[in-house]
C-alpha cells in the first residue's frame, strides 16, 4: 500500500516534489476544527530542506499544528489552502509520515513563504464533508455485511475519497441481489435513524472490551480512537479517520458495484449523499426515456418491454421460417445449375436472402439430394463474402472440401479451411467472386 501511495504521489500534481524523513510529530486538530493557525516546522523542496519558497514552487510544508487529515486507513488526505501574510500555498494532498509529521503537498500560488512563517490552514470543507459521509458509510457497510453474511466477514482493504467508497472483505461467493438489497437497506435505515456518532479515546484493552473491531492494515498505539454508530452499538470500530456528526448527514447510501478481486475476497463500491441521489435520478431519467420510447407509463415499463421481447421472438421465428422457405425455393433453383463432371455432380454458386448460420445446413441439404457431389456456396452480406464447401462422404477420398474452399478463398482475398467433407471461410473481393466460383469446375477436372 505504501508503494502504491508513492507511485500515485509521483504521478500526481506534485510530481517534482520529493520528501525526506522528518523527526517531528504534528499536532492534528482536524477533528474539531477545519481551520487553524500554525507556524511552519519544515519546508521541503526537491528532497531537501529549504528556508524559502516562491510563487510557482512545488513544495511540502510541515506544520506544528494542522486541521488537514493525512492519508491513513484508506481515507485520502485533505486538500485546501494555507494563507500567509506574504504568500498563499495551495494544498493538493496531505500525507502522514511514520514519525507523525503531516506533509502538506502543494504549490505556492502567490508571494513567498519563509520558514517559521505563521499561516492559517483552511481545509476544503465541502470535500472533507463528502469524504466524511463516505467514511462513516463504510463503517455502516462493514457492520451490515457481518449482519447479513455472517461474522466471518472481515475487512481486507478500503478506499474512501470524496467521490465514492470502496470496501474489500472476505467472502467466498458473489452476493445475490437479495443480499445486496438487504445490506443497502440496512445501512439506509441506520442513516434515517440519524443517531449521533460517538468517539472516545481509550487504551486498546478497553476498546476490545467495548467490542471494537480493528481495521485492516492499521497499527495502534497505547491510545486508540473508538467510533460507535447507531443504537445497540450497531458499529463499533477503531478508527482515526474523520466522520459525520450524525448518521443523517450521510443522506443516502447506494451500492453501485459488487465483484470479486481475489480468491475469497469481494469488493463493494458505493456512493453517498448528493452523488447517490444523482445516480438514482439518472436511472429515473433513463426509465422515463425508455417509457417514452415504448409508449408506456414508468410503472408498467417492465411489462411493456416483456411484451415487446415476446413479439420480437415471434417475429424472429417468422423470419427464420420465411428464410428457410426462401432457402428451400433457392435450392430447387440451384439444383437446375448442377453440372456433372466425370460422374461427379458439381454445384458452385452464389446464394441470396439467407443467414450465414444457415449456409452449412443448405450445403448439407444439397449434398443429401445429389448423393455424389461437390458443393460450394457463397453468400454476400455487409460487403463480406461467406463461403461453405461440402463433399459427400463417398467422394472424400478423391476431393477435400477444405482444399476446394481454399482454392476459391485465395481468389477473393480471403482464407478458410476445414474437414474433407465440410469447410468454411470467406473473403472481401466481391468483384472476383464469380470467376472464383467458375474455376471450381476446372479444379475438379
Amino acid at each position: 500500500m505504501e508503494k502504491q501511495r508513492n507511485r500515485a504521489r509521483v504521478s500526481g500534481d506534485f510530481v517534482s516534489q520529493k520528501t525526506i524523513s522528518i523527526d517531528f510529530e504534528t499536532n492534528f486538530i482536524g477533528y474539531e476544527n477545519l481551520s487553524g493557525k500554525s507556524p511552519i516546522s519544515s519546508i521541503i523542496k526537491d528532497g531537501a530542506k529549504v528556508k524559502k519558497i516562491d510563487k510557482g514552487d512545488d513544495a511540502i510544508l510541515v506544520l506544528e499544528n494542522t486541521p488537514f487529515y493525512g492519508e491513513s486507513g484508506g481515507q485520502v488526505g485533505d486538500t485546501g489552502e494555507i494563507i500567509f501574510t506574504n504568500g498563499l500555498f495551495e494544498v493538493s494532498d496531505t500525507q502522514k509520515q511514520v514519525s507523525g509529521a503531516y506533509e502538506h503537498y502543494g504549490k505556492v500560488v502567490s508571494g513567498s513563504i519563509l520558514i517559521d512563517d505563521i499561516g492559517t490552514a483552511k481545509v476544503d470543507i465541502t470535500r472533507r464533508k463528502r469524504i466524511a459521509r463516505n467514511h462513516s458509510a463504510t463503517h455502516l457497510l462493514h457492520a451490515a455485511l457481518r449482519k447479513v453474511l455472517g461474522e466471518t466477514v472481515t475487512q481486507k482493504g478500503s478506499l474512501v475519497n470524496s467521490e465514492r467508497l470502496r470496501f474489500d472483505f472476505s467472502h467466498d461467493e458473489p452476493l445475490s441481489n437479495v443480499e445486496i438489497n438487504e445490506v443497502e437497506s440496512m445501512v439506509n435505515r441506520k442513516i434515517l435513524g440519524n443517531t449521533e456518532v460517538h468517539s472516545q479515546v481509550t487504551d486498546i484493552k478497553s476498546a476490545k472490551k467495548l467490542g471494537a473491531m480493528a481495521l485492516f492494515g492499521e497499527k495502534y498505539g497505547e491510545s486508540v480512537r473508538v467510533l460507535t454508530m447507531a443504537k445497540d452499538n450497531f458499529s463499533v470500530e477503531l478508527c482515526g479517520g474523520t466522520h459525520v456528526d450524525r448518521l443523517g448527514d450521510i443522506g443516502l447510501f447506494k451500492i453501485t458495484n459488487e465483484t470479486g478481486i481475489a480468491s475469497g475476497v469481494r469488493r463493494i463500491e458505493a456512493i453517498t449523499g448528493h452523488t447517490a441521489y444523482q445516480f438514482d435520478k439518472n436511472k429515473e431519467n433513463q426509465i422515463n426515456q425508455i417509457s417514452n420510447l415504448v409508449k408506456s407509463e414508468p410503472s408498467k415499463v417492465v411489462d411493456k418491454i416483456l411484451q415487446i421481447l415476446d413479439q420480437q421472438k415471434k417475429l424472429e421465428k417468422q423470419i427464420s421460417n420465411f428464410q428457410k422457405q426462401l432457402a428451400g425455393n433457392q435450392i430447387d433453383d440451384l439444383l437446375k445449375n448442377v453440372k456433372e463432371i466425370k460422374g461427379v455432380k458439381l454445384l458452385s454458386a452464389k446464394i441470396e436472402g439467407v443467414e450465414i448460420k444457415d449456409l452449412r445446413d443448405i450445403v448439407d441439404t444439397i449434398k443429401n439430394k445429389l448423393t455424389k457431389a461437390v458443393v460450394i456456396l457463397a453468400l454476400v452480406k455487409d460487403n463480406k463474402i461467406s463461403l461453405v464447401s461440402g463433399v459427400t462422404k463417398n467422394l472424400t477420398d478423391q476431393y477435400h472440401a477444405g482444399e476446394i474452399l481454399k482454392h476459391v478463398a485465395n481468389q477473393i482475398d480471403g482464407k478458410g479451411g476445414g474437414r474433407p467433407d465440410m469447410a468454411q471461410g470467406g473473403g472481401n473481393n466481391i468483384s472476383s467472386l464469380g470467376k472464383a466460383l467458375d474455376s471450381v469446375q476446372q479444379l475438379i477436372n
